[in-house]
C-alpha cells in the first residue's frame, strides 16, 4: 500500500452524459480518440477517453434506469450520486473526480477515520473489450469521499482488482495532440473551506493557496479550486452571481503539444474556441459537460 502521504495519480474524472452517442460525436469533433461502450452491471455505461499519461475521462451514461434506480435503493454510492447529480444539474456536467489506489480497503477505513466517507465501499466486475477484439473480465473496488457541503461533487479513489493488460496506444492517439490532463478545476466562492477534504483525497497536505484560491499536487497533475475572481482570471469564465456554496467541477486542463495545430483542427470542425491566459479554451456543450481547456506543454 503506498503511504497516505504519497500523492495519488489522477485515475479518471466522471462526466454524466445524457447519452454516449452526443459524448462521442462531441469529443470527435474535438480531435479524440473515444473507445467503444461498455455497460456496468448496475444500469449505467461509458465510453472513455484514455490518455497516454494514465488518466482518462469518463463520459457516463443511463442504459438502463430500472436497473439504477434498483441500485440505488441497494446503496450503490455511485449510481445514487449520479442519479443525485443528475436531479439537480441537469444530465451533462462533471460530478466526480478519481485517484488511483493499490489499496481500496484500506482507503475506505482511512475516509471513515476522518469523518469524510462517502458511504459504503463498491466491488464489481464487468467484462472488458480489448482493442484487439477479445473480451475479459475486468474487477475493481471503489472507495468513496464526500463532503456533505458539497452535494454535487464528491471523490473516490479505485483499486483495479483484476484488469487485463492491454495495448491501448491506439486509444491513446488523438489527432488533437493531447498527451494527458495537467490540471482539475472546481470552484467554491471560499477555496480553502475545502482544503482538508481536497487534501485528503489528493493524500497530499502541500498546498498552494493565494487570492484566487488553491492548488493541491497530485503525481502528475493537480487539483485547482478558484474563487469566483480565480475563474475568471485564469480561463475566462464567468461563474455567475450565484452564492452558491460548495465545490462544483468545472474545467479540465488538457497537455497538447501544439496549440495551433490544435486551433486549426477544432475551427476545421466548427468548434468555437477563445485564448485565454495562454490556453485555449473550448465551452461546455452537449456531450461535453465541463470547460476544456488546453495548454501547450513540449
Amino acid at each position: 500500500m503506498a503511504s497516505p502521504r504519497t500523492p495519488r495519480p489522477l485515475d479518471h474524472l466522471v462526466l454524466p452524459v445524457e447519452d454516449l452517442e452526443t459524448a462521442r460525436a462531441r469529443h470527435i469533433s474535438l480531435g479524440f480518440t473515444i473507445a467503444a461502450e461498455a455497460r456496468h452491471p448496475f444500469g449505467t455505461e461509458n465510453a472513455c477517453v484514455f490518455f497516454a499519461d494514465g488518466s482518462y475521462l469518463e463520459p457516463l451514461a443511463i442504459a438502463q434506469r430500472e436497473d439504477c434506480e434498483e441500485a440505488a435503493r441497494l446503496g450503490n454510492v455511485f449510481v445514487a450520486r449520479d442519479q443525485a447529480y443528475r436531479f439537480r444539474r441537469g444530465d451533462t456536467g462533471f460530478s466526480a473526480l478519481v485517484v488511483g489506489s493499490k489499496d481500496a480497503r484500506a482507503d475506505h477505513d482511512r475516509f471513515v477515520g476522518l469523518g469524510m466517507s462517502g458511504g459504503e465501499m463498491l466491488e464489481f466486475s464487468r467484462p472488458m473489450t480489448l482493442p484487439d477484439g477479445s473480451t475479459q473480465t475486468a474487477s475493481f473496488r471503489l472507495a468513496f469521499a464526500s463532503d456533505l457541503r458539497s452535494p454535487d461533487f464528491f471523490g473516490f479513489a479505485v483499486e483495479r482488482v483484476n484488469v487485463p493488460s492491454a495495448d491501448r496506444s491506439a486509444l491513446t492517439s488523438h489527432a488533437n495532440g493531447v498527451t494527458g490532463i495537467a490540471e482539475v478545476v472546481l470552484s467554491e466562492p471560499n477555496p480553502t473551506d475545502f482544503q482538508y477534504f481536497i487534501q485528503e483525497l489528493a493524500c497530499n497536505r502541500e498546498v498552494e493557496a493565494n487570492s484566487f484560491g488553491m492548488t493541491v499536487a497530485l503525481a502528475g497533475a493537480a487539483i485547482t479550486v478558484y474563487n469566483k475572481a480565480g475563474m475568471e482570471t485564469h480561463l475566462g469564465i464567468d461563474t455567475g452571481p450565484s452564492r452558491e456554496r460548495g465545490l462544483l467541477g468545472r474545467a479540465v486542463v488538457y497537455k497538447v503539444a501544439d496549440l495551433q495545430a490544435l486551433s486549426a483542427l477544432l475551427l476545421n470542425n466548427g468548434v468555437p474556441v477563445r485564448q485565454v491566459a495562454g490556453k485555449l479554451v473550448v465551452d461546455p456543450a452537449p456531450g461535453q459537460g465541463a470547460f476544456y481547456c488546453f495548454e501547450e506543454t513540449r
